[in-house]
């Protein structure tokens, strides 16, 4: 079966997921999307309000930050794969809880598998965690250490932890440290070409 029928065999049972109570509170499911022979996999946490509205990942103010961090390190959109720890809007933009993760972590584990990215760009606490864990990485006590470090798992994929794109909203006097670390994905990415 080709990688593009996997995805979207995946994403007919994504749709379809009635796994845990985010399902009934959902507008749209939001699915990965980009590049799916990309090498390079973004993994967020969870959809905001606007992309549950719309269906699509990063539409709203964090998209843009996104954008403008991606344009300055050299990185497409199209060229990537992007994809949430969990498909659905979480009430409030709460932390998702861990009952949510472990009913929804199953499809990421299933799109990293059929994509097969050489680097995972995690952004945010919990896509970042969540990673690590699946990987066997050793993540600090302070998870601010180990954003813009790259880790390599036993399989030889790379992992770069990153700040989400909204830490930027909320803290502007972040913007040079964060373009530095997403400097790192288009380094890579130029090295994978």
């Amino acid at each position: 079966m080709s990688k593009r029928k996997k995805i979207e065999n995946l994403n007919i049972e994504i749709r379809n997921c009635r796994r845990c109570r985010l399902s009934q509170t959902r507008t749209n499911v939001v699915l990965g999307e980009g590049d799916i022979n990309s090498r390079i996999m973004i993994v967020a946490q969870a959809p905001g309000e606007n992309e549950d509205k719309e269906g699509r990942m990063f539409i709203g103010p964090s998209g843009k930050v996104l954008d403008e961090l991606f344009e300055h390190a050299g990185i497409r959109r199209k060229d990537v794969y992007m994809t949430n720890l969990i498909k659905c809007k979480l009430p409030k933009y709460r932390k998702p809880k861990r009952d949510e993760i472990e009913s929804c972590s199953p499809y990421l584990d299933r799109e990293i598998e059929i994509i097969q990215p050489d680097m995972i760009v995690t952004l945010g606490y919990f896509a970042s965690s969540y990673i690590l864990e699946k990987y066997l990485i050793e993540e600090s006590q302070d998870f601010r250490q180990v954003y813009g470090r790259a880790f390599y798992t036993k399989s030889g994929k790379i992992v770069l932890p990153l700040r989400h794109p909204a830490a930027l909203l909320y803290n502007p006097e972040l913007e040079e440290s964060m373009m530095e670390d997403y400097r790192k994905v288009g380094i890579v990415m130029e090295g994978l070409r």
